[in-house]
């Protein structure tokens, strides 16, 4: 017997599944290897990553209709679906330290008094709020008054609230901003844990998009300047640490992985389930808790609609804890 032979448009629909796997394959691989060193490789690694699914349902049809490049079209599918975090799943489990991250949007959706007490509901140790440089005068100390049992220190238009004994507090500078780091060394389990809450600039993409290059070369600068900033925070404190905070960075990229190298796990990444999108509008995951002395054990992006993001809820256990 013969086997029959393929015909164009037989050829065309393999082509076709195998170029969107290759396609998607690339497209990870660019973001994850260069990302911010060229403007392309960088407007890849900061894209909504459900852009690279949105061809997968015409791929996925046309191969089982056809019967031809499936294998293909399902790889390539599959794939698209890992890198947007929707095949994401680890174990959780209570931990010691309960941290949260939330940025507010100075207040603009909720009231210091209603946003202080959903934040009261969580019980957590420590409360990293970002754009918390409320539009009113005393909106601040309101929110204050809304989490008794907790001291609010500030710095810029950052706010770390805690219950733990607060031994120093420092303010850096970050380059290029009139933002701050809120450097907050605290007492926990009979040993310091320095906390640092941050809210990095953000990448223009859509100035890039409208033809202003010139912004997003800067923005991509001031950027790199700060996570230097960070990164000396980092080789400079003695004992446990942990960052937090809006970092308007994908988990990718050459930032991303200067960030992990000085301040290690993401708690989403090896204690979360799902996407973890926390900026819903464009399904991206910018906020981050991330420590290279202590273990996550979960990680859960709540479903409050007080800002534009969403609060993360981190918890994690400290270092020699059996798991």
């Amino acid at each position: 017997m013969t086997r029959a032979h393929r015909g164009p448009c037989q050829s065309a629909q393999v082509r076709l599944a195998w170029l969107y796997l290759v396609g998607v394959a690339l497209v990870w691989a660019l973001g994850e290897v260069l990302g911010e060193r060229t403007v392309p490789t960088l407007l890849l690694a900061y894209a909504p990553p459900l852009l690279w699914l949105l061809p997968a349902p015409l791929v996925l049809g046309v191969a089982l209709w056809r019967r031809r490049g499936r294998r293909a079209a399902l790889v390539g599918a599959l794939l698209a679906l890992w890198g947007a975090g929707l095949l994401h799943w680890s174990p959780q489990q209570s931990g010691d330290l309960r941290v949260v991250s939330y940025n507010v949007l100075r207040g603009d959706r909720a009231g210091p008094e209603k946003l202080g007490r959903a934040l009261a509901a969580l019980n957590a140790d420590v409360i990293l709020l970002q754009e918390s440089n409320f539009r009113r005068p005393g909106q601040r100390a309101a929110l204050a008054a809304a989490l008794p049992g907790y001291r609010a220190l500030h710095a810029a238009e950052v706010t770390t609230l805690t219950r733990l004994p607060v031994q120093e507090v420092r303010r850096v500078p970050l380059p290029r901003h009139r933002r701050e780091l809120l450097i907050t060394r605290l007492r926990w389990r009979g040993q310091p844990l320095t906390v640092v809450n941050a809210h990095l600039g953000t990448v223009q993409v859509v100035d890039a998009l409208a033809g202003d290059w010139a912004y997003l070369y800067r923005t991509r600068a001031a950027r790199d300047e700060q996570v230097q900033v960070l990164a000396r925070v980092a080789a400079q404190t003695q004992g446990p640490l942990l960052l937090g905070g809006d970092l308007n960075t994908p988990p990718r990229g050459l930032l991303w992985r200067r960030l992990r190298a000085a301040y290690g796990a993401g708690a989403h990444d090896h204690a979360g389930q799902g996407p973890g999108w926390t900026f819903p509008a464009l399904r991206v995951r910018i906020d981050h808790v991330l420590s290279p002395d202590l273990r996550p054990v979960r990680s859960r992006v709540l479903p409050w609609t007080f800002s534009d993001h969403r609060p993360l809820l981190t918890e994690w256990q400290a270092p020699g804890t059996a798991p």
